[in-house]
């Protein structure tokens, strides 16, 4: 006794195989892989505000020892011991060198040259690093940018 027929046996594999394909329509994108906007409202919701309602980081940057030297100081040092001409960081880093904030990571970091150092001003915990054309002072149990001054060794 037969049941189906070869031609609905074809139906009903062919209706079981269109089943299958719109499956992973309904799938979840994985973390991080959807739309462009849905991962802008996330990141808007983590930012953390101040008590004037401004947008601002996680660590408190009054905590924060300032560097101690200007820019045209660090730069008069730069020059005399012709410490110049390095390249710039990218734009995408630079951007997120900054006060407060920890250090971008795969950032290409030098150490400040010892005689240019000795002249520098010194503070416990923290150590001048090299960044580019800048030169940054960083909490060294953090990694937490303290300070940045731009444009120093350009």
């Amino acid at each position: 006794m037969k049941i189906l027929s070869v031609a609905g046996k074809t139906v009903i594999v062919a209706l079981v195989s269109l089943s299958m394909i719109g499956t992973p329509a309904f799938a979840k994108p994985p973390e991080g892989k959807g739309k462009p906007e849905k991962a802008e409202k996330k990141a808007a919701k983590k930012v953390k505000k101040d008590k004037k309602g401004k947008k601002g980081t996680d660590v408190d940057t009054a905590s924060l020892v300032m560097a101690g030297v200007t820019v045209a100081e660090a730069r008069r040092l730069a020059v005399d011991y012709r410490y110049t001409g390095y390249k710039s960081l990218p734009p995408g880093i630079q951007k997120n060198l900054a006060r407060g904030k920890p250090l971008p990571p795969g950032i290409a970091k030098k150490m400040v040259p010892s005689r240019m150092l000795s002249r520098l001003p010194r503070h416990a915990g923290y150590e001048w690093r090299v960044a580019g054309t800048d030169l940054i002072l960083v909490a060294i149990a953090t990694n937490v940018v303290a300070d940045v001054l731009s444009g120093v060794f350009r």
